[in-house]
């Protein structure tokens, strides 16, 4: 009898030892995903805030006969917790206090914002405000506040992510946190956006993660399907884009780059849109623009017969009439 209970006890806690070794405890690891947050549907979700600090003037150029005169400063905010540096054009009309009352008090006249966002500049010859002067002149003589971001990296601001794709994605919090700080800006009456190449892609990401109804004004955009949008342009790149093929693929394992489309999200596009393209463009195809144009609604369309990439054929025509859209716009 003993041997037989010795006999049942040892397959009793031979079973339970094989059950335990069998189902240890399981502990579900999931990966981080951290650039979930930068989707265009989670970037709506979250709170932009900053504040503009003008800082030293630069030199200006001469004032036209005629023409309203203005001054040149360097600027900066902070993106989230990163100070970015940029070029602001003022017009002497509503400077920083271009009026004096009688009790020694500043009188600040309050003028439309134009935030500038340019394109693809090499960061090695890069100078603050390459890319918006020109235009950033003629709005100020306009009577337009220009300010013109420099972006994470360039221009003495802060460093960008080391991640290829979320230095990308930083670009919109750029835009979408000085947008902010202009909106809380002593100096802000309405408030408008400007767009060139890649900063056109900017603009359009930014105005649909927003929802806001800032007039846009559009020259060249790249609006290519994300990630074709960047794809397009490895030919110029030293590897002919090895590497960034490779970041590509590592990058599709874990999100959905549908997610980080523009092309996806026009629909939430409210504002007016004033999109201009030159037919002789050899950066931004033609095509896509106009189709771009049908996709979209309260958009003006507007080409230029053999104009570049940087509209040059049609620069002042094109200028003129980002203008007069602005203010018929606001």
């Amino acid at each position: 009898m003993l041997v037989i209970l010795l006999g049942i006890l040892v397959g009793v806690l031979g079973v339970v030892g094989y059950a335990s070794w069998q189902r240890p405890d399981i502990v579900e690891v999931r990966k981080e995903l951290p650039f979930l947050k930068y989707t265009i549907g989670n970037l709506g979700k979250r709170v932009y805030d900053s504040e503009i600090f003008l800082d030293e003037a630069q030199p200006s150029p001469k004032a036209t006969a005629g023409v309203a005169g203005f001054t040149v400063y360097k600027f900066h905010f902070s993106s989230d917790g990163r100070r970015v540096n940029g070029l602001a054009h003022l017009p002497n009309s509503c400077n920083k206090c271009p009026v004096i009352s009688t009790d020694k008090q500043c009188i600040s006249r309050k003028c439309p914002v134009i935030a500038q966002f340019r394109g693809y500049q090499d960061v090695e010859k890069y100078k603050t405000g390459d890319g918006t002067r020109r235009t950033a002149q003629k709005f100020a003589e306009a009577g337009f506040i220009s300010l013109a971001p420099d972006f994470l990296g360039y221009g003495g601001s802060a460093s960008p992510s080391a991640n290829v794709w979320e230095a990308r994605f930083e670009t919109y919090t750029t835009a979408l946190n000085l947008l902010a700080a202009i909106e809380r800006w002593e100096n802000t009456e309405n408030i408008g956006i400007w767009g060139h190449s890649n900063g056109g892609q900017v603009a359009l990401t930014v105005l649909e993660i927003s929802g806001k109804e800032y007039p846009t004004v559009l020259w060249a955009p790249v609006t290519a399907p994300f990630p074709y949008s960047v794809l397009y342009y490895t030919d110029d790149i030293l590897d002919h884009g090895k590497l960034l093929r490779k970041e590509l693929a590592q990058f599709e394992k874990d999100y959905d780059v549908e997610q980080y489309s523009l092309q996806n999200y026009l629909d939430l596009i409210t504002a007016p849109v004033l999109l201009q393209q030159g037919t002789a463009d050899d950066q931004v195809p033609v095509r896509w623009s106009r189709g771009l144009a049908g996709k979209m609604k309260n958009v003006e369309y507007v080409e230029y017969p053999g104009a570049d990439h940087n509209l040059s054929l049609g620069w002042t025509e094109a200028v003129n009439r980002a203008i007069e859209f602005y203010r018929k716009s606001w």
